[in-house]
């Protein structure tokens, strides 16, 4: 176990309760957790949408972005995570922190999307980029009607590949670049085409 500082990273909370709380995660090539400059301007996008927010954390990995989240205020957060010792350690640092509002379930994200609906406000969209589960993940959450009205979509992917083919009625509404990542926060209109 003492050996485990070793083979780990560490990530530290940005703002809201748990402000400069530590989390420590498996040095893995499977985890790419977001930046902490990146999680810093994505929270600044998403002031004064947070608070009370239903959020849906997909590709859960280190848990960075959902528990930034719930630091800040949102009301629940849905960790989506397949590994299982990811998942695990997510559960863990809930349940020490007070995290009464995360949850954790260990699922396949796009099998996940393909079970029991509930709408969701913020869903963080962070597929490993070496895949084309962000296409797919995509169709599904617009599809099956996981995105509550207005709902805001952030999502990663590489810079050099650009925006995939995004729903129809999702909006680019910001983006940036941080190196090698690309990011960008959506808008989804109503049917209606109002936003």
């Amino acid at each position: 176990m003492h050996a485990r500082g070793a083979r780990s990273r560490v990530l530290r909370i940005i703002g809201g309760e748990w402000r400069g709380r530590r989390l420590r995660f498996a040095s893995s090539g499977a985890l790419r957790p977001t930046p902490d400059r990146v999680r810093e301007t994505l929270f600044n996008w998403l002031d004064g949408r947070l608070v009370g927010a239903r959020c849906l954390d997909l590709f859960a990995g280190s848990g960075a972005l959902g528990l930034e989240a719930l630091s800040r205020g949102a009301a629940r957060v849905l960790f989506i995570e397949q590994h299982a010792a990811a998942a695990r350690a997510l559960s863990q640092l809930l349940a020490e922190w007070g995290g009464v509002h995360g949850a954790v379930r260990r699922a396949d994200a796009l099998r996940f999307l393909k079970g029991a609906v509930e709408p969701f406000d913020i869903v963080f969209l962070d597929p490993p980029f070496a895949s084309d589960l962000l296409v797919a993940a995509s169709g599904l959450l617009e599809d099956r009607g996981w995105l509550a009205p207005h709902a805001l979509i952030y999502l990663e992917c590489a810079a050099r590949a650009g925006l995939p083919a995004l729903p129809a009625h999702w909006r680019v509404v910001k983006a940036k670049r941080a190196g090698e990542v690309g990011y960008h926060l959506i808008e989804r209109a109503s049917d209606s085409g109002e936003t």
